[in-house]
């Protein structure tokens, strides 16, 4: 079974790796984020530098007219806008041009006024995706004076090259950035929840392993946190089940010396039934007087052995869930209860005929069975059973007209054992049914009991999950 692999055989990758692996996934997905518009918005930078060098590279050409630009000239100021020509257009004079003498052809134009956020993050990718042979065209406002257009045809290897650096830088800033992160959270972690969160586990494994050994339980710590709950909830939990556990050890070893204890206790019954015949045949009268008495006490000593032998050797047993009526069912206990009580004992049947369960046939019909002889034998004439359906559940009521439940014997109903409500009662009927309704998914509570009658309530699934109807459940009765 899976809760026998031992847990350093199920060790992969750690809490604290993945915590480290996530950690560095997000940043660096973070980044992502970040490098996009941020290419975007250098590539921008870019050309709106190359438009304010071309600007300053222009102002050579305010010479006189007897003073023209030389080509060698040209050729440094051009070099130093990184540009093959330039053009000045202002509003209120004539366009200014500083060229080579025979400028490549312009692939692609620029408005710098003309922008989106998306056009500039695509326009910065177009750039790095390609083999950087292209021109372009720049236009744009000068920097200097808004009032003045700048046009600048460039090179695309340069700009190509740039955004290409800058990539990674950014990427090496992403990496390290990461890293740093990933290490400080990871000592975090580390140290606030993964350290505890093994020494809990570890504790866990530890209590699996011998639940009944008092020193390894968890040792709460005063942490006001989810784990410091958690370490609490731990240890009360763990107290409980070792206390269940021993409790229910010491209860398995009585019940055995019990059940030893009933067999030769039931042979001696025996021995007293045999002799009591004899003496009911006596013709002593005061033997005749106390015969009854005693019979009647023998016989309800040997059917007390006789559950208690049957409750304990009961263990495990496997439900036959089919779909069956619930009327033809009541139909069945209603030609049986004519032999309980004192012969005048009515089962009074008021279920729908198209009401169906879905459980085990046999065992409903002893939790039922139960339910109505313990009434009888309480002193009621009639049972009246009554159901319906609520939301997925069948809702099973049983009325009595009997003459209630005593109050001090209310709260142990369903516990074996507990107090009878009734002289020779083993108190084993009730916490056999509850459990063979547990058993399907379902449950016995007692709705109410005055001196009018008692009613008890049955709740069980419709329709019970695959799974629960092939799964064998463990009752005791």
């Amino acid at each position: 079974m899976a809760s026998n692999i031992s847990h350093n055989a199920k060790r992969g990758v750690g809490l604290s790796a993945r915590l480290l692996l996530l950690t560095i996934f997000f940043v660096m997905l973070s980044e992502v984020f970040i490098y996009a518009p941020s290419i975007g918005r250098y590539r921008l930078v870019y050309l709106e530098e190359r438009i304010a060098a071309a600007h300053l590279a222009s102002l050579a050409l305010e010479v006189p007219a007897d003073n023209l630009v030389g080509k060698q000239l040209r050729k440094e100021l051009l070099d130093h806008a990184k540009s093959f020509g330039i053009v000045l257009k202002r509003p209120d004079r004539k366009s200014l041009m500083l060229s080579d003498d025979m400028p490549p052809e312009i692939d692609v134009t620029f408005h710098l006024s003309n922008h989106s956020f998306m056009g500039l993050i695509g326009d910065a990718f177009d750039i790095l995706l390609s083999d950087g042979s292209r021109v372009f065209r720049i236009i744009g406002p000068s920097p200097k004076d808004p009032n003045i257009i700048v046009e600048t045809v460039i090179a695309e290897a340069p700009l190509r090259a740039a955004l290409i650096d800058y990539s990674l830088n950014i990427l090496a800033l992403s990496i390290m950035i990461s890293l740093m992160t990933a290490v400080l959270v990871y000592g975090s972690l580390q140290w606030l929840f993964v350290r505890p969160m093994r020494s809990l586990t570890a504790v866990m494994v530890m209590f699996r392993k011998a639940p009944e050994d008092g020193t390894r339980l968890v040792q709460p710590g005063k942490r006001t946190d989810e784990l410091g709950v958690a370490e609490r909830e731990l240890a009360g939990m763990q107290r409980g089940l070792r206390t269940a556990l021993i409790q229910k050890t010491r209860l398995a070893a009585l019940g055995t010396a019990v059940a030893k204890i009933n067999h030769d206790l039931r042979n001696i019954l025996a021995t007293a039934q045999l002799v009591s015949d004899h003496l009911e045949v006596s013709e002593d009268p005061n033997v005749k007087r106390v015969a009854p008495t005693m019979m009647g006490a023998i016989d309800r000593a040997v059917t007390l052995c006789s559950k208690t032998i049957r409750f304990v050797q009961e263990g495990a047993t496997e439900l036959e869930v089919t779909q069956f009526g619930l009327a033809p069912l009541l139909d069945e206990l209603s030609d049986a209860a004519g032999t309980m009580g004192d012969g005048n004992a009515v089962l009074d049947s008021r279920v729908d005929a198209r009401l169906e369960l879905h459980a085990d046939r046999d065992q409903m019909y002893r939790v039922l069975l139960n339910l109505a002889r313990n009434a009888f034998e309480a002193g009621a004439t009639r049972v009246t059973v009554r159901a319906h359906s609520e939301v997925g559940h069948a809702i099973i009521e049983i009325t009595d007209n009997g003459p209630g439940l005593p109050e001090r014997v209310r709260g142990e109903l369903f516990q074996p054992f507990a107090r009878s409500s009734r002289a020779g009662g083993s108190g084993l009927g009730l916490s056999i049914a509850r459990d063979l309704m547990l058993g399907h998914g379902g449950d016995i509570s007692l709705a109410r009991s005055t001196d009018e009658g008692t009613v008890f309530r049955l709740t069980l699934p419709i329709e019970p999950n695959q799974g629960e109807r092939s799964t064998p459940t463990l009752v005791h009765g």
